[in-house]
C-alpha cells in the first residue's frame, strides 16, 4: 500500500485503488503514525495529538478503539499481517518509509541538496523536482484541526519552500532565467518575507536582461521590510542588489548571444575596445587582423559582449575547409533543420537557409579564426550582408577578407614604450602581473622588478598569449628564472626561418618552451588529448588516453596548472594554438591512428548508451550530454568514414534519433555519402538497419538516394527493429502502413504504432477509430516519458477536442516543444494553435498567433513552417474580407512549401483551397475550379480522404454554380 499526507490524507492499494481511511479521528491517528512511520509513538503523545493537552477522561480507551478500527481497515484493503503493532512504549506502524510521500519527499530533498552542493545542477533539479511533485495540496489538509497537525503542517510547508528555493537555485545555475522570471513573482507574492526568493527573482530578472525590474524588486523588498518589521534587507539580499548594480551584460545576454564566457580579466586593450565599438556602430563589416596570439578573439568577445543587439559567436578554427562554414553558422544560430525526410524533394541551400533565418533580425555575427577559410568566408559574408539589411559581421583573421565595405582594425601587440617606474602602467606588464598573481598569490610588480618584467614582455613581443603562458610559469619559477629561460630559447630560435613572421616564431617558441618543461608522461597525455575536438570529460580522457584514470587525473591537474589545458564545466580543453603544437608531437609518435580508433570506439559506446534514454523521461539530460560532445562525434564520424566504415555506419545509426530531435542531418550528410561510396550498393551483413539510416542521412542533402531509401525501408517492414527511429522514418517517407508482421516489443515502438494507426485512420476518414488510437498512443508515450511522442500525440488529439480542450492540449504540447528546444516543432504547434483560434472565430487573436509563429519560423530558418504561418495570416485576411492581401499572402506561402512531406502537403492543400475561395468570391469559376482540382490532386497523392472529399465537394459546387449561371 501507499500513503500520503502531503495534501489530504490518502491511502492507495497495491493496484492503485483509493482506500477509504474513515472519519476525522481515524484519519488524524493514521496521519500521526505515518509522520513517525516505523517508530514507536507513545500512547500519551497520540492522545494529546488527537485530543489536546487537556484530553478528556477515557481518551486512552477511545484511542484503543481507533487503533482497532484502523487495523480492520488496513486488513480490508488487502494487507496481510498486523501493520499496527503495540508494545510497552506505544504503537508502531510497520510501513516502508518509501511508501509514504512525506518520507520520500524528505529523502529526495536531502539528496537534492547534497547533489546541488557538489555542483550537479541537472541532477539536483531532477531530484528536487521529483520531491515537489509529491505534494497534492497543503500538508495534512483534511486533519488540520487536530491538535498535532498545525505545527507539523507548518514544519512541512517550511521544508517545501526551502526545497523550492533549492530547485530555483539549481535552475538558475542551468540558465533558466527567463522561465523563472515568469514563475517566481507568484511565489514571492505568496511568501513576501522570504528574502532568498526575492534575491532569486532579482537574479532571474537580471539574467533575462531585465536589470531595471530586478532593482525594483529590491526596492519593494526594502520598503516592505521597513514598513512591516522595521528592519533592513539581509546582507545576502543586499549582496544580490550590489551584484546587479555592478553587473554589465546579463547572463541571458551573454549565453543567449552565444558569446563565450571569459575566466580572466580584460587588460590592456581599452583603446582598441573603444575603437572597435565605434566601428561597429558605423559599419556593417569589421575585420580584426593581426598575428596569432595577439588577442584578436578576446578583443572581439569583449566588444560583442557590450552590444545591445543579439550576438552569435562562431569559431571557424575547427573547420577543415570553407565549404562547411555555412553549416557552422546554421548551428550557431540555432536554425534547426527539418529532419531527415523533408529534403527528399531536393536540398535547401545552406546559405538560403541562413538568409531565411537572418532576414529582418538585428544580429551581430562574430566569425572567429577565419584565416584558413578566408575566401569562402568572404563570399558568404558578401551574400549575407547583401540579403540581410540588419545584419552586422565582426571578423577575426590573420588576413583581410578583401570585399567591398570591409573596415579593418589591425590589432597590434601590447605597447612597451619607455621604461622605469612608468612601466608599471604598461598594458603588457599589467597583463603579466595579473596572470602571474593568479598562479602565485601575492605576487606584485614593483620598482624592484619592473625592469625585469618589461624585458620579459619585450622578449615576447608584447603578444598576450605568450605573456600569459610565461606568467603561468611563475607558479614554480622566479621572474628572473623565467626571463633567463626565455632569453636562451629565443636566442636559439632567432637563427631559424627568417621568412616566418617574427611574432609567429615567438609564439611557437613560448609554446615549445612550455612543452619542454613538461614531464614525459605530461607530454604524452597532452599529445593524446589532441584527438578530442571541443574538449573531453575526465572519463573520456582516461579511457582514450590511458593508462589509468587515476594517473590521468593527476596529469590533467598538472597540465591545467601549467596552462596547457583549461578546465571548466567538467571538461578539459586546449587553446587551439597549443592543440596544434601538441598534435604535431602526436603525429611524430606514430600513435595517432590507434588513438583515433580508441576515440571513435569510445564515442560509439557513448552514443549507444545514450540512444535508449532519448526516448525516455531523462531525454533532456541525455540530449544535453550528446550536445556537449558534438565536436567529438563529428571527428569520430569523419575518421571512421575513411578508416573504419563499419564503425562509421554504427555510430551514424546510434546518433540518428539525436540528429532528428536536434535537426542535424545537414552536418552529417557528407559523411553518410562518403560511407555509401565506400561500402557500395548493399549493406554489410547484419547492418541493414544501419545502412538504411545512412541512406536517410545522405538523402537529406541529395535526392538521388530517394528511391533506394524507400526500397530499403520496405525491406525492413516485417522485422523487429533495433532502431525504433526507423519506424518514424518509414512513416514519414512511405506514409502510414499496417502493423509489422511481428508486434514491437518495446513500449515506445508500441506507442508509435498506435500513433501511426491513428494517422492512417484519420486519412481514411475514420475519426472515432483515429481518436481512440491517438489516446492510446498518448498513454503509451506518457508511460515511456518521451516528450516528443507526447507532444506529437497531443497535437493529433487536439483536432478532436472542443475549444477549451484544444487550448489545454496545445498548451501542453507547446510547453514540451520549448523544453526540447525543437524550434520547427514549436513553430508548427504555434501555427496549429492559431488555427484553433481562427476556427473559433477569434480572428484578432489568431492573427497575433500567426505573426508570433512567423517570428519563430524566421529564427529557425524553416521556409515550410513559415509558409504555414503565412497561410494562416492569409486565412484571417480572407475571412475579414481583404481579398487582395489574402491572395498575396497565399501566393507567398505557396512558394515556401514546395518540398515533399506530409506537413507540406497539408499546407499546400489549405493554400489551394483558400485561393479557390477567393476566386469564388470574385466569381471567377475557372480559377476556382483550377485551384480545387490542384487541391484534390494534392490530397489524393498523400491518401488524405477527408481532404480529397472536401476538395471534390468544393469542385462540384463550383461546377453546379457555373451550370446554373450559364
Amino acid at each position: 500500500m501507499r500513503f500520503g499526507v502531503l495534501g489530504a490524507l490518502g491511502v492507495w492499494s497495491a493496484d492503485g485503488e483509493t482506500v477509504a481511511a474513515g472519519g476525522p479521528q481515524l484519519r488524524a491517528l493514521l496521519a500521526m503514525l505515518l509522520l513517525n512511520v516505523d517508530q514507536t509513538v507513545g500512547v500519551r503523545r497520540l492522545v494529546e495529538g488527537l485530543y489536546g493537552p487537556q484530553a478528556p477522561s477515557g481518551a486512552a480507551h477511545a484511542l484503543q478503539s481507533q487503533v482497532s478500527r484502523l487495523r480492520r481497515r488496513l486488513g480490508a484493503a488487502g494487507e496481510t499481517g498486523d501493520l499496527l503493532q503495540y508494545g510497552p512504549a506505544g504503537y508502531r506502524l510497520l510501513v516502508d518509509p518509501g511508501d509514504v510521500d512525506v518520507h520520500r519527499f524528505e529523502r529526495l530533498a536531502g539528496e537534492g541538496r547534497h547533489v546541488l552542493a557538489v555542483g550537479d545542477h541537472a541532477g539536483a533539479a531532477r531530484l528536487l523536482g521529483e520531491a515537489l511533485e509529491l505534494w497534492r495540496g497543503p500538508a495534512l489538509a483534511d486533519v488540520i484541526d487536530a491538535p498535532f497537525a498545525e505545527e507539523q503542517a507548518a514544519r512541512l510547508e517550511e521544508l517545501r519552500i526551502a526545497v523550492l528555493e533549492d530547485l530555483v537555485e539549481a535552475r538558475l545555475a542551468r540558465g533558466e532565467h527567463r522561465d523563472l522570471a515568469a514563475e517566481l513573482p507568484e511565489f514571492v507574492a505568496a511568501h513576501p518575507l522570504r528574502e532568498r526568493l526575492r534575491g532569486q527573482l532579482m537574479r532571474a530578472l537580471h539574467g533575462s536582461g531585465r536589470k531595471a525590474e530586478a532593482l525594483q524588486v529590491f526596492e519593494e523588498a526594502r520598503r516592505m521590510l521597513a514598513e512591516e518589521l522595521g528592519v533592513d534587507p539581509s546582507p545576502e539580499l543586499g549582496g544580490v542588489h550590489v551584484a546587479v548594480l555592478r553587473a554589465g551584460s546579463s547572463p541571458a545576454e551573454e549565453a543567449g548571444g552565444g558569446v563565450p564566457a571569459q575566466f580572466t580579466s580584460f587588460v590592456g586593450r581599452d583603446g582598441d575596445l573603444e575603437r572597435v565599438r565605434a566601428l561597429l556602430g558605423q559599419r556593417r563589416l569589421v575585420t580584426l587582423t593581426g598575428p596569432g596570439g595577439v588577442g584578436k578573439t578576446r578583443l572581439a568577445v569583449e566588444a560583442a559582449g557590450r552590444e545591445r543587439d543579439e550576438v552569435r559567436f562562431v569559431d571557424l578554427a575547427p573547420l577543415a575547409d570553407g565549404a562547411a562554414a555555412p553549416q557552422a553558422l546554421i548551428n550557431a544560430l540555432g536554425l534547426r533543420e527539418a529532419g531527415l525526410v523533408p529534403a527528399l524533394s531536393g536540398p535547401l541551400d545552406p546559405v538560403d537557409r541562413l538568409i531565411a533565418g537572418l532576414a529582418d533580425r538585428r544580429v551581430l555575427l562574430v566569425l572567429d579564426n577565419c584565416e584558413h577559410v578566408v575566401a569562402e568566408v568572404a563570399a558568404l559574408a558578401r551574400r549575407l550582408l547583401a540579403a540581410c539589411r540588419d545584419l552586422r559581421i565582426l571578423v577575426t583573421s590573420r588576413e583581410r577578407l578583401g570585399i567591398t565595405g570591409e573596415t579593418l582594425h589591425p590589432v597590434p601587440p601590447l605597447p612597451l614604450d619607455g621604461g622605469g617606474p612608468e612601466a608599471l602602467d604598461h598594458p603588457a606588464v599589467r597583463l603579466f602581473a595579473d596572470r602571474a598573481a593568479a598562479v602565485r598569490p601575492g605576487f606584485l610588480i614593483d620598482d624592484a622588478n619592473v625592469d625585469a618584467a618589461l624585458r620579459l614582455c619585450r622578449a615576447l613581443d608584447g603578444l598576450p598569449l605568450a605573456i600569459e603562458l610565461a606568467a603561468a610559469r611563475m607558479r614554480s619559477l622566479t621572474l628572473e628564472e623565467v626571463e633567463a629561460r626565455l632569453d636562451d630559447r629565443f636566442r636559439l630560435l632567432s637563427r631559424g626561418d627568417r621568412s616566418a613572421a617574427p611574432r609567429h616564431r615567438t609564439l611557437r617558441s613560448v609554446v615549445e618552451w612550455s612543452w619542454d618543461l613538461l614531464s614525459r608522461p605530461e607530454q604524452a597525455l597532452a599529445a593524446r588529448l589532441t584527438v578530442f575536438s571541443g574538449g573531453a570529460p575526465l572519463h573520456a580522457a582516461a579511457r582514450v588516453c590511458g593508462p589509468s584514470e587515476g594517473e590521468v587525473v593527476e596529469l590533467l591537474a598538472d597540465l591545467v596548472d601549467k596552462s596547457l589545458v583549461e578546465a571548466g564545466g567538467g571538461r578539459y580543453r586546449m587553446l587551439e594554438t597549443v592543440r596544434e603544437f601538441c598534435a604535431e608531437r602526436l603525429a611524430g609518435d606514430g600513435d595517432r591512428e590507434r588513438l583515433r580508433a580508441a576515440h571513435a570506439a569510445y564515442f560509439l559506446e557513448s552514443a549507444r548508451a545514450a540512444e535508449p534514454y532519448l526516448r525516455g523521461p531523462d531525454q533532456l539530460e541525455w540530449l544535453a550530454r550528446l550536445d556537449a560532445e558534438r565536436g567529438n562525434f563529428h571527428a569520430a564520424l569523419h575518421w571512421a568514414a575513411g578508416a573504419d566504415p563499419v564503425l562509421g555506419l554504427r555510430l551514424l545509426a546510434a546518433l540518428s534519433w539525436q540528429g532528428q530531435l536536434r535537426g542535424l542531418p545537414g552536418e552529417r550528410a557528407a559523411v553518410a555519402a562518403g560511407l555509401l561510396m565506400t561500402i557500395g550498393d548493399e549493406p554489410p551483413a547484419g547492418l541493414e538497419e544501419e545502412y538504411t539510416l545512412c541512406l536517410a542521412h545522405a538523402a537529406a542533402a541529395d535526392n538521388v538516394h530517394d528511391q533506394r531509401l524507400r526500397d530499403h525501408l520496405e525491406r525492413l517492414a516485417d522485422r523487429r527493429l533495433r532502431y525504433p527511429f526507423l519506424r518514424v522514418l518509414r512513416f514519414m517517407v512511405n506514409g502510414p502502413c499496417h502493423a509489422d508482421g511481428e508486434a514491437p516489443a518495446d513500449p515506445w515502438s508500441q506507442a508509435f504504432t498506435r500513433l501511426e494507426s491513428g494517422v492512417k485512420s484519420l486519412l481514411g476518414g475514420e475519426r472515432d477509430t483515429a481518436e481512440e488510437a491517438f489516446r492510446a498512443a498518448l498513454e503509451g508515450f506518457r508511460g515511456t516519458g518521451d516528450r516528443w511522442g507526447v507532444l506529437t500525440a497531443l497535437e493529433q488529439l487536439a483536432g478532436f477536442a472542443d475549444e477549451p480542450g484544444f487550448a489545454a492540449l496545445m498548451a501542453e504540447a507547446i510547453d514540451l516543444a520549448e523544453r526540447l528546444g525543437a524550434g520547427e516543432d514549436l513553430t508548427r504547434l504555434l501555427v496549429r494553435n492559431a488555427d484553433g483560434l481562427a476556427d473559433a472565430g477569434r480572428l484578432l487573436a489568431a492573427r497575433a498567433g500567426y505573426e508570433h509563429a512567423i517570428e519563430f519560423a524566421r529564427r529557425a530558418g524553416t521556409p515550410e513552417t513559415q509558409a504555414g504561418a503565412q497561410r494562416g495570416l492569409a486565412d484571417v485576411a480572407r475571412l475579414r474580407g481583404d481579398l487582395p492581401a489574402a491572395r498575396e499572402l497565399y501566393d507567398r506561402a505557396l512558394r515556401g512549401c514546395g518540398r515533399a512531406s506530409m506537413g507540406g502537403a497539408l499546407t499546400r492543400w489549405r493554400i489551394l483551397i483558400g485561393l479557390g475561395r477567393i476566386a469564388e468570391a470574385e466569381q471567377d469559376a475557372g480559377q476556382a475550379s483550377l485551384r480545387y482540382r490542384q487541391a484534390l490532386a494534392t490530397a489524393r497523392a498523400y491518401g488524405d480522404r477527408p481532404a480529397a472529399a472536401a476538395s471534390a465537394e468544393a469542385l462540384a459546387a463550383v461546377a453546379a454554380f457555373n451550370a446554373v449561371g450559364r
